[in-house]
């Protein structure tokens, strides 16, 4: 296999605009469903919220000259939706655009590609309050936003996503509560899945209609690969069941046009999916550029039994499920090393999806749009900060991807998860993944070793070895 990417691979970092802007009241931004959660007492860990976070709405120009001293040539940022339509409908504020002309301007400057997310979780609460993600006019206000956004940056902006990860906003945020806005409604969280689908079809729809020839549209998931513990067929079922409910749900629409039936059968007890409408399919599946890939670990699942306890998904134990119509199946950590999240190490995962995606959607060039590691990081005494298990989790991820390229997927680009430590959701401050450190306290941002050898790559296009000790 060899060690070198392709030329003109985007190598990127990415971060999310409540994770990381703060500056919560500022310039008629008003509060979304992560601002509502996160200040309502035990939702987040330690109470933390991202009323500051790590202050880039504030450090933006400093943030993107570390970028550009790593050497990345994409950075893959969110609007947040309530800076630019405090309320979710009517026209934008030009002071929240503001921020974003300015710095897609730094990034270009710098010789860095912008990529452009439109929703990473943050949903006006006004939104929320009239019913959410649930409520089908959500996606037609989504589609509103998009095409104000997409007037305001598309002469500078050529890399658009729609989405990141609507199966956390349905099923984390609808169903487990575990995140914002934090309701456990198996029902509401089905028909929130297929509203962000359809806003990802309006949206797409809007954006053509307003920018430029030659912008490219994406949308990022975070599909699940998916094992069964065992041949058997009861386990084999279990897999099955928890494909159509991670992937299905919405390559089905969004690829094909058409949802799949066993999806229906599974989850009849709980809704009879009349919110669907005869066209809505085919107005969800839109012309894409590329299909994001976000990637952490592979979920391991077998047939429910009486002797099994807990549920080990990666997506915490509640008493409320975030899989509808699963309660048949189990959960189960793998042995192996594990991050500081509690997810297994194991970059197969990732090069199964990939192979997957390429055989699925043959001509769709596929992007890694995040993948990353939380560990336990310090400074040490001299004030430098080594994470050598991060290293290795990116040298071994990487050589997935190069080992999928060999085989035959059109991977055209990997991004980092992520820049900067930051807000980890419902984690609040205590989970770090990024590539750069920060004292939360001073602001201070200090690079990794994971960053300096990230830059190497980013610089040559060669996959470094990993440091001995």
């Amino acid at each position: 296999m060899s060690d070198t990417f392709p030329p003109g691979f985007l190598w990127g970092t990415a971060t999310a605009a409540y994770q990381i802007e703060g500056a919560a009241r500022e310039d008629g931004r008003t509060p979304s469903i992560w601002d509502t959660f996160s200040h309502t007492p035990g939702k987040v860990a330690q109470g933390h919220t991202g009323d500051i976070a790590v202050d880039h709405f504030h450090r933006r120009a400093e943030d993107v000259r570390l970028m550009a001293g790593l050497g990345v040539n994409a950075y893959r940022f969110s609007v947040s939706w309530p800076r630019v339509q405090p309320t979710g409908r009517g026209p934008a504020v030009q002071r929240g655009l503001d921020f974003y002309r300015a710095l897609v301007d730094d990034l270009l400057g710098h010789g860095i590609e912008p990529v452009l997310t439109l929703y990473h979780w943050d949903l006006p609460q006004e939104l929320e309050a009239a019913g959410g993600w649930p409520r089908r006019e959500t996606a037609y206000r989504f589609a509103e936003y998009a095409r104000q956004v997409g007037e305001a940056l598309g002469d500078r902006v050529a890399r658009w996503t729609t989405l990141n990860e609507p199966w956390c906003s349905a099923f984390l945020g609808y169903a487990s509560g575990a995140h914002a806005p934090g309701r456990t409604n198996p029902a509401a969280a089905l028909r929130a899945a297929h509203h962000l689908s359809l806003g990802h079809g309006l949206a797409a729809q809007a954006l053509r209609s307003v920018l430029p020839a030659g912008r490219r549209l994406s949308v990022s998931l975070n599909p699940s690969a998916v094992r069964a513990r065992t041949r058997s067929p009861e386990d084999l079922d279990a897999q099955r069941r928890i494909d159509a409910l991670a992937n299905r749900i919405f390559t089905g629409p969004m690829l094909e046009g058409a949802y799949p039936e066993d999806l229906f059968a599974d989850t009849a007890r709980i809704t009879d999916w009349s919110f669907v409408r005869a066209t809505d399919p085919a107005t969800i599946r839109q012309p894409l550029d590329s299909l994001g890939i976000n990637y952490y670990a592979p979920t391991v699942v077998s047939a429910a039994t009486d002797a099994f306890a807990g549920r080990h998904d990666g997506h915490g134990e509640g008493g409320h499920s975030p899989w509808p119509g699963a309660d048949s199946v189990a959960f189960h950590r793998p042995p192996g090393e594990l991050t500081e999240m509690g997810w297994p190490v194991d970059p197969s995962g990732l090069y199964d999806l990939l192979l997957r995606y390429t055989r699925e959607a043959p001509g769709l060039p596929l992007m890694v749009t995040e993948n990353g590691a939380a560990y336990p990081d310090r400074p040490g005494a001299d004030g430098t900060v080594h994470d050598p298990d991060r290293i290795r989790y990116l040298h071994g991820h990487l050589a997935a991807v190069r080992r999928a390229i060999d085989d035959g997927a059109d991977v055209r680009g990997y991004f980092l998860w992520s820049l900067l430590d930051n807000f980890e959701w419902a984690h609040g401050y205590g989970k770090r993944f990024g590539a750069v450190h920060v004292d939360y306290e001073t602001q201070r941002r200090t690079p990794k070793s994971s960053a300096l050898w990230y830059a190497r790559l980013a610089g040559t296009g060669v996959l470094p070895e990993v440091p001995v000790g």
